[in-house]
């Protein structure tokens, strides 16, 4: 590593600044780990930041990388990406006219951002495409509301959550206490709608969990290391009060949302329906 280091700065046709050295380094460190470990760079926590507090400007799309492309973990409902056609699993092949194989993910966030009524234009590979098709999106300010009900009949209450934000495990409690204060004898039901929501704050998906199961594991994680190892149990308290949950999943159900579901599947406590997520 050294001597590459010391060629670069050396030899290199023009002077590259030692952060951007070593942080490209640290970059393709992990990326040869596993496709979900990365480097958050100051820039990318802000913009995490940004996106769980549920408000900004942009395209509304949850993204990853693939294979050195812009993969779509998640549209978000209602946002302009959603409107347009884009779908979960979508690769993102160009921005406007930048290519964006071994684009760096803030770099592609950031020029996907920008001022509310801008257009920008994505060049989408897809299963069922004969050739990459192009997607003009118009920008705007992207507000989230993490979590929306209503009832589909007397007695069968309905959650859907889009997103993991902070506080989405206060409002899920909250949406299910108004669905059974709507139904005269309680409810006797709940669909729980996870579909195309790509996750988000953890503790969040441990709250939701935890308004439902009454006990036993909601996620655990193990490591090498004494402080990698968690588990995060659930309280003997139940919203819903037994009555029976089926969970909605799809392709576009990742990270958090992937514990709420296996963790109630865990537990006994719901049947999880859709597709792999």
């Amino acid at each position: 590593f050294s001597e590459v280091y010391s060629q670069v700065k050396s030899n290199y046709v023009e002077d590259v600044p030692d952060k951007k050295l070593i942080e490209g380094a640290i970059n393709g460190m992990l990326r040869t780990l596993d496709p979900h470990s990365s480097y958050l760079s100051k820039d990318m926590l802000k913009e995490m930041q940004v996106e769980t507090e549920g408000k900004f400007g942009g395209l509304g799309i949850e993204v990853t990388t693939e294979n050195g492309f812009i993969k779509v973990v998640s549209p978000i409902e209602g946002t302009p990406a959603d409107k347009a056609g884009l779908e979960a699993g979508d690769l993102i092949v160009r921005i406007d006219d930048a290519p964006t194989k071994d684009m760096n993910l803030m770099d592609a966030v950031k020029q996907m951002r920008g001022e509310p009524g801008t257009d920008i234009q994505l060049t989408v590979v897809r299963e069922g495409f004969d050739k990459p098709r192009k997607f003009t999106i118009t920008r705007d300010i992207i507000r989230i509301e993490s979590v929306k009900s209503r009832m589909l009949e007397p007695g069968l209450g309905y959650v859907r959550i889009t997103q993991f934000q902070q506080d989405t495990g206060n409002k899920t409690r909250e949406a299910v206490a108004d669905l059974s204060d709507q139904a005269e004898d309680g409810l006797e039901g709940l669909v729980l709608d996870l579909r195309n929501n790509p996750g988000g704050v953890l503790s969040a998906a441990v709250e939701v969990a935890d308004a439902f199961v009454t006990k036993g594991k909601v996620v655990y994680t193990e490591g090498r290391q004494k402080s990698s190892r968690m588990t995060l149990r659930s309280n003997p308290d139940d919203v819903l009060n037994g009555a029976p949950i089926v969970v909605l999943v799809n392709g576009g159900s990742a990270s958090a949302s992937e514990i709420v579901a296996g963790a109630l599947q865990d537990q006994d406590r719901g049947i999880v329906v859709g597709t792999s997520s």
